[in-house]
């Protein structure tokens, strides 16, 4: 495919070409095996070659949608996994082991935040969480030798913070590491880390990709930029692999080296690989992407609009409003919009944020986030109900914060909906 299409005709026709006679539509490859008519084919395939032998390590299918994504972001390869938390978890767990450090920006996900400070705490993995608006001095201050890797979300979830990715990619590259970017919630339609300096990026597809709640799946997309040889941390990817006869990814594979280890390693012996159908569903939620996304946009900045001029609310987070703290950021990094979920509070705290939620006849409360129709979520009580005050704090989530995920029904009744869950809430 040309690289000169759009990102909207990426999304449509990118990665799968059929030849003459082959289907117009990406087929599913059902099947754990493929056939060989020799034991030496089969074990060239044991040595890296490019090829299927099993489907726990790729699957054309899987490859085809990762290329698709992989085209989107603007990398160099990818690989898709069997959720969000495994992407995140193979973009650190590649280049990490135990007695290693790596920095993450405080205000992301719940469940990415667990991971990071329990998990893998136990895997003896350390995390020091900082604070996405400090200045570079008080960042730069928490490295250590060990220091591996720099994390964060484009727009974090909930708190919506939005990341100033050339500082932090200024900040990973002078001490050596490379910067990973969880870019979910803008997805490449809205923002393409790459462009600013991130090396890695991931993705929960759960969300906006495929968009109609449908499927789990993440994907791990390599910029092709981060130099691994630059010093000698990333030992995994610059020394021989003897589980693969002394194979050395940065030699052996180039660009691809990275997603080549993710794939030669983690999904042999973890096994988060998605299953073929979910990729192929995936796939659907991609050709629309562009055209969701934008209708996602629209809509959330007319109900946050809304929220802000209505005397029974609190407070309201959309980072595209001309008044936000991040409004800047989002004209630099997002210009085209940012995402359809809005952070809010009702007068009244935690007790009237409930009454509202339970109000609401269109909007559902679910856990879910980013798919087609409204959502909503109280996050403290929920997906960060695992953590303390102090941890909600630091994550950027109040206990009267509601989760708005702005779906792509019609906008007026949408609003229509929030508008009498308000009246019912402060009626009681």
């Amino acid at each position: 495919m040309k690289e000169n299409y759009r990102i909207e005709t990426k999304c449509v026709q990118g990665a799968y070409e059929p030849k003459n006679g082959e289907p117009r539509v990406l087929p599913i490859y059902q099947s754990t095996t493929y056939k060989y008519d020799t034991s030496e084919a089969m074990a060239k395939l044991f040595d890296l070659e490019p090829g299927y032998m099993y489907t726990r390590l790729a699957n054309p299918t899987n490859d085809m949608v990762a290329a698709k994504i992989t085209m989107l972001e603007g990398g160099v390869a990818g690989v898709l996994t069997s959720s969000g938390q495994a992407a995140n978890f193979f973009s650190l767990i590649n280049i990490l082991g135990a007695g290693d450090h790596f920095i993450s920006a405080a205000t992301i996900y719940g469940g990415t935040f667990n991971l990071f400070n329990v998990t893998m705490r136990k895997l003896g993995i350390e995390v020091t969480f900082v604070d996405p608006n400090a200045s570079e001095e008080e960042i730069c201050a928490q490295f250590r030798p060990n220091t591996k890797a720099v994390f964060g979300e484009t727009i974090a979830n909930p708190s919506l913070d939005v990341l100033d990715i050339e500082k932090f990619a200024k900040i990973a590259h002078s001490h050596g590491v490379p910067l990973i970017i969880d870019n979910t919630f803008p997805t490449p339609i809205n923002c393409r880390p790459f462009e600013f300096g991130a090396d890695i990026v991931t993705h929960s597809t759960t969300k906006y990709m495929e968009g109609h709640a449908n499927i789990i799946g993440g994907a791990v997309i390599d910029s092709g930029n981060f130099d691994w040889e630059q010093n000698d941390k990333f030992p995994g990817l610059t020394q021989p692999d003897e589980s693969y006869h002394g194979a050395v990814y940065t030699r052996d594979f180039g660009k691809a080296g990275y997603i080549t280890k993710i794939v030669a390693q983690l999904l042999r012996d973890y096994g988060s690989t998605p299953a073929p159908q979910n990729s192929y569903y995936l796939n659907l939620g991609l050709e629309t992407l562009a055209l969701r996304m934008e209708r996602h946009c629209s809509n959330a900045l007319k109900v946050a609009e809304y929220l802000q001029n209505n005397e029974k609310v609190a407070w309201v987070n959309y980072p595209a409003l001309p008044d936000n703290k991040y409004y800047p950021l989002v004209q630099k990094y997002m210009p085209k919009g940012t995402c359809g979920v809005i952070s809010f509070g009702v007068k009244g705290g935690r007790k009237k944020a409930e009454e509202f939620m339970n109000s609401l006849k269109l909007a559902a409360i679910v856990t879910h986030v980013a798919d087609a129709r409204t959502c909503v979520l109280h996050p403290a009580s929920s997906t960060h109900r695992q953590l303390s005050d102090t941890e909600l704090v630091e994550c950027g989530v109040s206990p009267d914060l509601i989760r708005l995920s702005v779906g792509i029904e019609n906008v007026e009744d949408i609003i229509a909906d929030i508008e009498q869950a308000l009246d019912a809430a402060f009626s009681s």
